[in-house]
């Protein structure tokens, strides 16, 4: 009896027990573009052996198999990576409507995920996820990796302490600039039809292979990249865990091809009592990683902002001058995000403890980024009852 066969067996004994001090985590990656092969680079750094790549792309499974390492297997399949009982976890870097389906799949095969965010692409693909992992006893991150950035832990604590009394109001952004989409052509083999999924069926289009994130069959945009990241952070802060209301408002699309805004605004509506608004400038001009993103707690004795490498706690004795009583600044501190996020999943393989951003939040964040995408393209307010899983107008 091999080791998965025995987990799956129902037994008490952890991957601690199983898995030797000096045995390292066999991982697969499945989607090798640049977000897929950076992870599958972070992975190796920390310790994680490599041992099988999959992409429906030619040229980015050969790239993959370059960062991967020698000897790691080639897939076109990812049904075919899944059946190699020697992988204990997989990364899923895909496009956002494959996210959902190949969590399944995967924790249905006994192996462990990571999956890059949004977890999933609809609502109801959300719930699937957690019933799935729930009921196989897997491990699965989700890569909202501010969850393990110790800046962003100083600040929970922060938020926890009690020092800004009563949170009602939330306000961020995330600002930068793009100018355009990418005019790439296909280099080589692509499974265009096994790449669609569930997508409605079209005729192949560069445009769109290279360009999913801006259109809603695949994706939300950056409104819902970069949202996906922010909303979690409020509602982790906030303790959160799924909205009333969303109303989603947008621009002019300024991207010509783009189906989805880069100017929108989110706003969301709480049962705890507070209002949080997003809103997406990526005409804005430029900025660097220090300044691009701001997210500000109003509390009725202090206000706590944070940045993505900074924070500062502003309480009411100092409002007149603004003069933080807390204030740390990191600038270039945030590159080891990623790789922390990846350090807790790995230890959460070996101690089967939960990891620091599990499938109910992101589940919770997925409900916010769907619900604005509809409100969006209806150009209405959309009510969610968390009893009944329900949408309501």
């Amino acid at each position: 009896m091999n080791r998965r066969t025995f987990l799956g067996a129902g037994t008490a004994l952890s991957y601690s027990t199983i898995l030797g001090a000096n045995d390292r985590i066999r991982a697969g990656i499945v989607g090798a573009g640049g977000r897929g092969r950076y992870l599958t680079g972070e992975f190796k750094e920390i310790g994680a052996e490599m041992a099988a790549v999959c992409d429906v792309y030619e040229p980015n499974l050969q790239a993959g198999l370059k960062v991967a390492s020698t000897g790691a297997k080639s897939y076109r399949d990812y049904q075919r990576l899944l059946e190699d009982k020697s992988i204990d976890a997989v990364i899923v870097a895909t496009p956002d409507h494959w996210h959902a389906q190949m969590v399944i799949d995967a924790v249905n095969a006994g192996k462990d995920v990571y999956v890059e965010k949004p977890m999933a692409h609809k609502i109801p693909e959300g719930f699937e996820v957690i019933d799935a992992v729930r009921r196989t006893k897997r491990i699965v991150q989700v890569g909202t990796q501010r969850r393990s950035f110790d800046l962003f832990q100083e600040g929970k604590r922060i938020m926890d302490s009690g020092q800004l009394g009563n949170v009602h109001l939330v306000t961020s952004y995330w600002m930068n600039y793009t100018d355009r989409l990418s005019d790439r052509k296909l280099q080589g083999e692509l499974d265009w039809q096994k790449w669609l999924g569930t997508a409605p069926r079209r005729e192949l289009d560069p445009l769109r292979f290279f360009n999913w994130y801006y259109f809603f069959d695949y994706s939300g945009g950056l409104l819902v990249g970069q949202a996906a990241h922010v909303v979690d952070a409020i509602q982790w802060f906030m303790n959160s865990t799924a909205p009333l209301a969303v109303t989603c408002t947008g621009g002019k699309v300024n991207l010509p091809g783009a189906e989805v805004p880069e100017t929108a605004t989110i706003a969301i509506e709480y049962p705890e009592n507070y209002l949080a608004t997003f809103t997406l400038g990526y005409k804005a001009m430029r900025y660097n990683a220090f300044n691009d993103q701001l997210k500000q707690f109003h509390g009725t004795k202090a206000r706590f902002d944070v940045g993505r490498e900074w924070h500062a706690l502003y309480p009411q004795s100092n409002a007149v001058e603004m003069k933080p009583s807390v204030e740390v600044k990191r600038p270039g501190s945030f590159g080891p995000a990623s790789r922390a996020h990846i350090r807790n999943f790995l230890e959460c393989i070996r101690s089967r403890k939960e990891p620091n951003a599990p499938v109910e939040a992101g589940q919770a964040t997925n409900i916010v980024l769907c619900l604005a995408m509809d409100s969006l393209r209806a150009g209405k307010r959309l009510k969610w009852n968390a009893k009944s899983r329900r949408v309501e107008s």
